[in-house]
């Protein structure tokens, strides 16, 4: 789940990170507001939304006087902001944040992460900071300086005076960047977050760290540990159907071809995508509907494919191992019960009662044609995308 810059900030606050003063401001109206209560003349106002790239969007902007403020923030509020982490249509701007102006002496990079491969926390460092981290990566691998945490011992001292001296941090600075890691380590670990970065953390012109910009992932499987913070998910910054999905327990990615995908499982949902491209198709989505899926479940499933537009026919893909097939043939029949259906369907069943739920299948009168195997119901279904399309 991802969290907006103001809420990272939050958390930073509490565990004592430090961020520059700001306030959050969701009617242009409160504009003034804000700019008492943080002072001075001069402020940064950032569109909070869920991408990154906000500055080259425009979403990102340094306003001098209390006029240009309230100019900034009403043009912001209510628009939509696209940025390279977003499709053409953006993503809405129902609030932002306005900052105090900071007096920047160097600009850097700190991430953590979860590694699953080695199974520890990863801290990352680079000089390039403020710049697509990415592209660092890509164009000069030896700028991002790491550092392995053992989760037996927990951050070390060495490792953040390592991180310090790699950044040419001395005196009192080293000192601060190790306070600092240590409380975003806590951070990682007590919220259960996937991923942390700060790009950029600055160092001002007195000589302080300063976390400018706050990016906080947390893990979706953690959240019933942290009711407080799964009340922070922001529906509107996602795709209306992928949260629908997530509240009926689903995993459900919108993609942008024209044949929709209901399978159990990960793995077979990414093998059943790869053969239906192999077959000249295009896959509409991923969804999977997991091991232990209901007939409800399944219809609910089956009713936000089928919300799609762009959707031309779909593909079943269903292997009955802890899941039975019969149930997931009362769940498509319930669906199509319940919506109406103007695109091919193309079923393919194995498994546990596998022919019960065909038999069920063929006995309902409704247009669902049947494949006896995962080739076969690709051709089939990618020919009756092909034929619906022209």
């Amino acid at each position: 789940m991802h969290l907006h810059e103001y809420q990272a900030k939050q958390l930073f606050t509490e565990f004592g990170i430090p961020v520059p003063a700001g306030q959050l401001v969701r009617e242009s109206t409160a504009a003034d507001g804000a700019a008492m209560a943080i002072g001075g003349d001069a402020w940064v106002v950032k569109a909070q939304v869920h991408a990154g790239g906000r500055g080259k969007g425009g979403g990102v902007r340094v306003v001098q006087g209390r006029d240009a403020l309230a100019s900034a923030v009403d043009e912001m509020l209510g628009t939509r902001l696209v940025t390279r982490q977003t499709d053409a249509e953006g993503l809405p701007v129902n609030s932002v944040l306005v900052e105090q102006t900071v007096s920047i002496a160097r600009e850097i990079y700190l991430g953590m992460l979860v590694d699953r491969t080695s199974e520890r926390v990863i801290l990352m460092v680079s000089k390039s900071g403020g710049m697509n981290i990415e592209e660092v990566a890509a164009s000069d691998p030896a700028a991002i300086i790491t550092e392995s945490v053992n989760p037996a011992v927990g951050l070390q001292g060495y490792q953040c005076r390592n991180l310090a001296f790699a950044l040419d941090l001395e005196g009192r600075q080293v000192g601060a960047l190790a306070k600092l890691l240590g409380a975003a380590y806590r951070l990682l670990l007590d919220c259960d977050a996937s991923l942390l970065e700060i790009n950029p953390l600055v160092v001002t012109a007195d000589g302080e760290l300063l976390a400018l910009d706050a990016k906080v992932d947390l893990d979706d499987n953690a959240l019933f540990r942290h009711a407080k913070l799964a009340e922070l998910r922001d529906a509107s910054q996602e795709d209306e159907r992928e949260h629908t999905a997530q509240q009926h327990g689903l995993n459900y990615i919108r993609l942008h071809g024209n044949i929709a995908c209901m399978v159990n499982g990960a793995g077979l949902a990414m093998a059943t995508m790869d053969l239906i491209q192999l077959h000249g198709g295009s896959p509409a989505n991923f969804l999977d509907v997991g091991g232990g899926a209901t007939s409800e479940r399944v219809a609910e499933a089956f009713k936000i494919i089928l919300s799609d537009p762009q959707v031309e026919a779909i593909l079943v893909n269903i292997f009955g191992g802890i899941v039975r097939c019969d149930l997931i043939a009362q769940g498509i029949l319930q669906a199509i019960g319940e919506v109406s259906i103007e695109v091919p369907v193309i079923v393919r069943l194995e498994g546990t009662n596998a022919a019960a739920g065909l038999e069920l299948i063929a006995q309902s009168g409704l247009s669902v044609e049947t494949a006896s195997d995962l080739t076969e119901a690709a051709d089939k279904v990618v020919a009756a995308a092909g034929a619906t399309s022209s």
